[in-house]
């Protein structure tokens, strides 16, 4: 998803995190909650968190980079200094997204544009094994939810984008409750973030401090 990203934004290096089941890890068993998510990568970020770092999170890894800064918290371990969390309500509030919704082969339609838009090939075969991991991606955004907000020792930035329609940024008002930070309004869809338009660097650099 990050591989159009630059290696650096400002003076900070961009480090995608590759997850179990997918592409070179595909013969990992997937993570089923973004609980167990946040213990592994806990676990496989800490040697790594030795200096200032930040965490992106798109969608439903919004909510990973938020369940993950709340269990390096626990453990004492450092945490993001800056958390941007994009096209994601907060896990307080009533549960929205485009894609909840979707049946099976509505989501299948959904990848297999997403991958012709990414370039790549949909073969079938390898469209029907991202799907699988798709679909346990959305059973673990319906799935986690928050009584209530968990305040966490980072600040965030929230980032809905003008014309996003899977997430409208209207209804991403809370996250204040986590954290002191910002909203921004960018212009595009709810994709735009993959090719690291230079709006969204520039807030990076902005609330990372590595202009």
């Amino acid at each position: 998803m990050y591989r159009a990203w630059p290696k650096m934004i400002g003076g900070a290096e961009v480090c995608p995190v590759q997850l179990p089941g997918r592409e070179n890890r595909m013969r990992e068993p997937a993570y089923q909650t973004y609980q167990e998510m946040a213990d592994g990568l806990a676990d496989g970020l800490l040697p790594y968190l030795d200096r200032p770092f930040g965490f992106f999170g798109h969608c439903g890894a919004a909510l990973a980079a938020l369940e993950t800064t709340i269990r390096l918290a626990e453990r004492g371990a450092p945490t993001p200094s800056r958390l941007f969390v994009s096209s994601q309500v907060a896990p307080h509030d009533p549960q929205y997204g485009r894609m909840l919704t979707l049946t099976e082969t509505e989501l299948r339609d959904e990848l297999v544009n997403l991958l012709i838009g990414l370039g790549a090939n949909p073969i079938p075969d390898l469209v029907d094994m991202t799907l699988e991991i798709l679909i346990q991606d959305m059973d673990a955004t319906k799935a986690y939810a928050l009584d209530e907000p968990v305040p966490v020792p980072s600040a965030i930035t929230a980032i809905g984008w003008t014309q996003d329609f899977d997430v409208p940024a209207r209804l991403m008002t809370g996250w204040p409750a986590y954290g002191p930070g910002t909203f921004e309004l960018l212009p595009g869809v709810h994709y735009a973030f993959l090719e690291a338009p230079e709006v969204l660097q520039e807030v990076i650099r902005r609330d990372l401090c590595v202009a």
